[in-house]
């Protein structure tokens, strides 16, 4: 487990700073068990991606996007590969504002430039051209675009053992029936439960899991063709298609929109 960003009194307390941001890089993988702490947190990489536990789903965050965790929302990190990423700290009182729930949001320009300004400020009250920053970026949180990047997990056994199986190998596309008859289930009970349990279809929890893998792997800089072939797609333009569905953009757009 590596160390945390901010002190324990500032992660439990909203005295101080109603907005307390940091940045940071690392040369070796960051990684933090599961915890919860007062303070909101809005948390990205600057750099490749971070994958976000929280409420039973992963989430991938890349650096086009932010993950929003509210006050004592139990939640786990980890970055692939060296970290370089920030997270901005919002005073419990503040967050009546903000999101209820855990989610990952679309960053704007506006909010990644007043996070890196205010993640120089040094430890101590803010004066007035602070406060206004401050505002913006809990301003900003409040109003941002939700982005579905979440992937839930199965309760059934049977059902868990299916998802495993299919995140360790995103390229194997046999049917629903014949994923039925490996796990010892019949199809119509994966199919109900799948939907009870995860909110998804099958067939949809399976693109949400490879359309995570795509960003993953596109934020890499994997070209496109490569990711679709990893991702067991018999074509280019049937990924692009299902990238297309899922974002409203291509992959080339969607990370040139995410670097502005």
């Amino acid at each position: 487990m590596t160390a945390p960003l901010i002190s324990l009194p500032q992660a439990t307390s909203s005295n101080g700073p109603f907005v307390i941001a940091v940045e940071l890089s690392q040369s070796d993988a960051r990684s933090t068990r599961a915890h919860n702490h007062a303070r909101g947190q809005l948390l990205g990489a600057t750099s490749g991606l971070l994958s976000v536990g929280v409420g039973g789903q992963q989430w991938v965050v890349p650096a086009i996007h932010a993950a929003w965790v509210p006050p004592h929302c139990t939640h786990s990190i980890r970055s692939y590969g060296p970290f370089s990423g920030w997270s901005v700290y919002v005073a419990e009182d503040t967050c009546a504002m903000l999101p209820a729930q855990p989610c990952t949001i679309r960053m704007s320009s506006l909010l990644r430039e007043a996070a890196r300004r205010a993640a120089t400020w040094e430890t101590g009250d803010l004066d007035a051209r602070q406060v206004h920053i401050a505002d913006v970026i809990v301003d900003e949180i409040s109003v941002a675009r939700h982005e579905p990047l979440g992937l839930p997990l199965p309760c059934d056994v049977r059902l868990l053992r299916i998802t495993e199986a299919l995140v360790s190998d995103l390229s194997d596309n046999r049917r629903l029936e014949e994923w039925a008859r490996w796990a010892g289930i019949t199809p119509r009970t994966l199919s109900r439960r799948f939907v009870a349990e995860t909110g998804f279809s099958f067939a949809g929890w399976r693109q949400q899991a490879r359309l995570l893998r795509a960003l993953e792997l596109l934020a890499e800089g994997k070209a496109v063709t490569v990711v679709a072939l990893e991702l067991g797609y018999d074509n280019v333009s049937a990924f692009i298609d299902m990238f297309r569905r899922s974002l409203g953009t291509t992959p080339g757009r969607y990370f040139e929109a995410g670097a502005q």
